[in-house]
């Protein structure tokens, strides 16, 4: 095995190179990966432009590696691992923590204070790159009807899945989606696959959602009068966590999983005055694993949402905005290209 590999490095804001970089060694209790497919998101999109509120905290630095949307093999075994991890097809949970503090030892390691998380914060680097290091405990192995497409999918798919399981609707509800990029689009698949009537709105009719088999795709020009028992704002807009409490339903529930770039603002007595529940989702870590079965039995497919596989020389354009091509909002990577 090498030992270097070809990785993307993110050296300051709208600045980076695929360098040759040091391979990571299985230190123990950790394994190696090799990476075959990686996905891109808005959080990257935000390092990328430095507007990251991390960098600001002092959680991150560049120069950083990006990643932590993955699926790939077991290439090596750290002392203390069970061998029987190698040639595994595996993804991995982002959220490190330091399985100490109180809020491990509770199995919310996602919210850990001095957590790590894979190409975000703590020095962890990410999977846009030929090879990557993670803790043993963070595997989920793939079955083999998840794929690396797949694989790569199940991170924000946990985030999704999560969100449509605080919404609370099933079978005779109907619910409001905010927002139809990934999330939000995944979102609404688990939302459906639980037997609600789902609806999303955005910026504008978007004919890739129809493409998915939603009839009920608005903006807030078309958007009808209509009962809703849960919303999920997947936006990254200010204004609409106070439009979502205003549109629910009395006794209905509001999840939030966007983040917008300022703070946003709601009336919590409308929150008190409707009895509506709101629910925070911050991390996929506690649904990995029943996203995994989702995509296994097919009872959610999100394989449609992404548009093009392309290389590591390609990731900066990609963080840029450029569209590489037409169809669902994710775009995946191959550090094998």
């Amino acid at each position: 095995m090498s030992s270097t590999m070809r990785a993307f490095v993110l050296t300051g804001p709208r600045e980076w190179a695929v360098q040759e970089v040091p391979a990571p060694r299985a230190v123990p209790g950790e394994v190696v990966v090799d990476v075959e497919r990686a996905g891109v998101c808005g959080t990257d999109v935000e390092f990328f432009t430095g507007e990251m509120t991390y960098l600001h905290q002092g959680h991150s630095a560049y120069p950083m590696r990006l990643g932590h949307e993955w699926a790939g093999t077991v290439s090596a075994v750290g002392d203390g691992v069970d061998p029987a991890w190698l040639g595994r097809r595996v993804m991995g949970d982002t959220m490190l923590g330091d399985r100490t503090c109180r809020r491990c030892r509770k199995g919310r390691q996602h919210t850990c204070e001095h957590r790590q998380e894979v190409g975000i914060r703590g020095g962890r680097p990410g999977a846009l790159a030929e090879r990557l290091a993670v803790p043993a405990w963070s595997l989920h192995a793939l079955p083999d009807a998840v794929d690396a497409v797949l694989g790569a999918l199940v991170e924000p798919g946990g985030n999704a899945l999560r969100a449509a399981r605080a919404a609370e609707a099933g079978a005779g509800d109907r619910a409001l989606v905010l927002g139809p990029g990934t999330i939000g689009l995944l979102t609404a698949m688990f939302l459906r696959a639980a037997g609600a009537e789902v609806h999303l709105l955005g910026l504008a009719d978007s004919a890739f959602a129809r493409s998915l088999g939603f009839a009920h795709v608005w903006t807030r020009e078309t958007l009808p009068d209509l009962p809703f028992d849960a919303i999920v704002d997947a936006s990254g807009a200010a204004d609409l966590p106070a439009l979502a409490v205003d549109l629910v339903e009395p006794a209905g529930r509001v999840v939030y999983i966007g983040l917008s770039g300022q703070p946003s603002r709601l009336d919590t007595r409308a929150l008190v005055l409707k009895d509506v529940t709101a629910v925070g989702i911050l991390s996929a870590s506690p649904g990995l694993a029943e996203t995994i079965a989702s995509y296994a039995s097919g009872a959610v497919d999100p394989r449609p949402l992404v548009a093009a596989t392309v290389g590591l020389a390609e990731v900066g354009a990609v963080l840029a905005g450029e569209r590489v091509a037409d169809g669902g909002p994710k775009i995946h990577i191959d550090p094998r290209r």
